[in-house]
């Protein structure tokens, strides 16, 4: 379905660059303008948008967040704000009938996030969060090597890697350090694509059982308390399943997958910002282990498979794909409650995780 949902920035926030070009690259849209506090911001962010990736007629800049929503020729509102202040113009923005693509993490708590989705779904726009990979073609590749029972046997286990090592500047003055206005750390910014990725491995159940462990924390000049900088988790399902996952903003760029079965694995390098090149790809492997006399050999058996999506802003890359489904569900007229359902079982994990972290106890995720 194509359509030509019209897009308004909430923020000129650097993320939004992606997002700009991948509303281009879907032929689905078009940014129709972006707001900033400061009018100059905005233009500044239009031009420079422009000047790399130019729409026909060119977004105009606008001086105020209440202005952009009033907009009638505003469709959709794309909101790259700081998590704290998301409740607010969420709701806001659905108040005045306009569809909401949320940038992770959505919102400080699960209750904050609940309030947003509730005023989403009572005002018929469609609410989704911009976890990218979820619309990636890799997904159904992935799929089918986890429930191939004779590649992978039973799902046993998953595990999940997401970090990058933040420069000193990063430390001193990101607001991702700011207990305020990014209250989850590292935690929120990484650890959101772990989580999903888990739930997602398993259809969407909950865990039983999380436990939570803040490894570093850290805060930015400005800030008034600490957030986690390195973060580990555990979760429990029922069915035998576990998994873990490790995120941080002062280990090295890694963001791998593991899924285990009983027979082998299936392992993603690359799951959230897939390695340049026009193929993404997995590793399907079955190892086989032997004992003959006084040899002991492992033998390495790895089946690669791969998908034709290029990965940096090309028209089938999964940022495209994102605002070719967002904009057809806009032009559908009829919201997938599908997508909101993803954001509050992810947020009620990251919760529970939190939770844990701080009174040192295990935790039950609120159920969704």
């Amino acid at each position: 379905m194509t359509t030509n949902c019209r897009w308004g920035f909430l923020s000129t926030a650097g993320i939004g660059r992606k997002n700009w070009k991948g509303i281009l690259m879907s032929g689905a849209g078009t940014v129709a303008a972006v707001a900033s506090r400061d009018v100059a911001k905005a233009q500044l962010f239009v031009a420079e948008c422009q000047s790399d990736c130019p729409y026909p007629q060119t977004p105009r800049a606008v001086g105020s967040y209440d202005e952009l929503l009033a907009a009638s020729d505003i469709d959709a509102i794309y909101v790259p704000l700081p998590t704290g202040l998301r409740r607010e113009w969420v709701i806001r923005a659905a108040e005045a009938g306009k569809h909401v693509l949320c940038e992770k993490p959505c919102a400080p708590s699960l209750a904050d996030l609940r309030a947003m989705t509730d005023a989403c779904r009572a005002n018929g726009v469609q609410f989704m969060d911009g976890v990218m990979f979820m619309h990636s073609r890799r997904l159904p590749l992935l799929r089918r090597a986890i429930d191939d029972a004779e590649r992978l046997g039973t799902l046993r286990r998953i595990g999940i890697q997401f970090s990058f090592c933040g420069p000193e500047a990063f430390l001193e003055s990101d607001i991702r350090l700011h207990s305020e206005l990014e209250p989850q750390g590292c935690l929120g910014d990484l650890g959101w694509y772990c989580i999903r990725q888990i739930l997602w491995t398993v259809e969407g159940r909950m865990p039983t059982e999380v436990t939570g462990r803040i490894l570093t924390e850290g805060a930015n000049r400005t800030s008034p308390g600490k957030v986690p900088v390195e973060f580990s988790a555990e979760l429990r399902f029922d069915g035998g399943v576990s998994a873990s996952f490790y995120c941080s903003f002062i280990t090295e760029h890694q963001q791998f997958v593991r899924i285990c079965g009983t027979k082998g694995y299936v392992q993603l390098d690359d799951y959230v910002l897939p390695y340049l090149g026009p193929e993404l790809a997995i590793d399907v492997a079955n190892h086989a282990f032997s004992v003959r006399g006084c040899d002991f050999n492992m033998e390495r058996h790895v089946e690669r498979r791969v998908v034709r999506e290029y990965a940096n802003g090309w028209p089938n890359a999964q940022e495209a794909n994102l605002m070719r489904t967002f904009g057809g569900l806009v032009a559908q007229g009829k919201p997938d409650e599908s997508w909101p359902t993803w954001s509050l079982k992810t947020q009620s994990v990251l919760d529970a995780c939190l939770t844990s972290a701080r009174t040192g106890r295990a935790v039950t995720p609120e159920p969704i």
